[in-house]
């Protein structure tokens, strides 16, 4: 399994656009974790509002554990009852909570909400469980990244959503990607990386930002590349170009992309898959 992919893949098959019914997404994510796209795919994610029917359904297919990702839109606030809830279901088993700071009008606002996330996270995660704080979209991103330092906790950044402006530029990103870089911040991504190379979707006209563009972008700025040269990257719309450099990055190198760029979030696992083995980059057997 080349490193630049090993377990890239969180499954939010319930999440839109894809929206999968519940008892189809756990079925299929179980058949993942035990078949070739198992070293590719991480956890489980799900909404805290849907943990209760997420037990259910764990049961109905019979598997005793499964890994999870529980996501908190509602702020720190509901940090506790969620994992409260997850404990008191069988099987279940949250290696991570993400959860929003909220929305931001300045530096300072961003910083709170950063820091209240923070908090909560301090106060209720569960032991070996990673930590993510979601960063309001619209604040200098350094600002709200030094609102982590001194916590193990990664930033997720929002690359997507149902709307256009759900979706930021190049260089927004790229911004963001650079202050992570330049702070050792961790981080994933939510939203819109369905495909690995950049592109203008075909139904909607949305501009996606693709997922080998991002770890590129991330080795990019790991090398000493500014912001302007970050967002080139980000911009490439040259699969194979892609492909040939992603193919030549050293293994060391790789590691080091992954360390920054932990995972990103999929309504479906197959579609990246299939890019990659497409592009040359792994093997079509993992789409089997």
């Amino acid at each position: 399994m080349p490193p630049l992919f090993a377990a890239l893949l969180d499954d939010a098959a319930l999440f839109p656009p894809g929206e999968a019914p519940m008892d189809e997404a756990v079925v299929a994510h179980l058949r993942y974790r035990s078949g070739p796209q198992a070293p590719l795919t991480g956890p489980f994610v799900v909404a805290a509002a849907r943990l209760a029917d997420l037990g259910e359904a764990l049961r109905e297919a019979g598997a005793a554990r499964l890994e999870v990702s529980v996501t908190v839109p509602a702020g720190p606030g509901g940090v506790g009852p969620a994992l409260e809830e997850a404990a008191r279901l069988p099987g279940l088993d949250p290696v991570a909570v993400e959860v929003a700071a909220g929305t931001a009008d300045d530096g300072a606002q961003a910083a709170a909400g950063v820091a209240r996330a923070a908090a909560a996270l301090e106060q209720h995660l569960p032991e070996r469980a990673a930590g993510f704080v979601e960063l309001p979209r619209g604040a200098d991103p350094r600002r709200s990244l030094d609102a982590l330092a001194g916590t193990a906790y990664r930033a997720k950044l929002r690359t997507g959503g149902m709307r256009a402006d759900a979706f930021p530029g190049e260089a927004e990103l790229a911004a963001a990607l650079c202050a992570a870089a330049e702070r050792g911040r961790g981080f994933k991504c939510t939203a819109g990386l369905h495909n690995a190379v950049r592109h203008t979707g075909a139904e909607t006209g949305f501009e996606h930002h693709g997922f080998l563009n991002v770890l590129l972008a991330v080795h990019a700025v790991q090398q000493g590349a500014d912001v302007r040269e970050a967002a080139a990257v980000l911009a490439d719309r040259d699969g194979a170009r892609l492909a040939a450099r992603a193919a030549a990055l050293p293994g060391q190198a790789a590691r080091a992309v992954r360390a920054l760029f932990a995972s990103f979030g999929t309504c479906s696992v197959l579609e990246p898959l299939g890019d990659l083995a497409a592009l040359g980059l792994l093997s079509p057997a993992v789409l089997e």
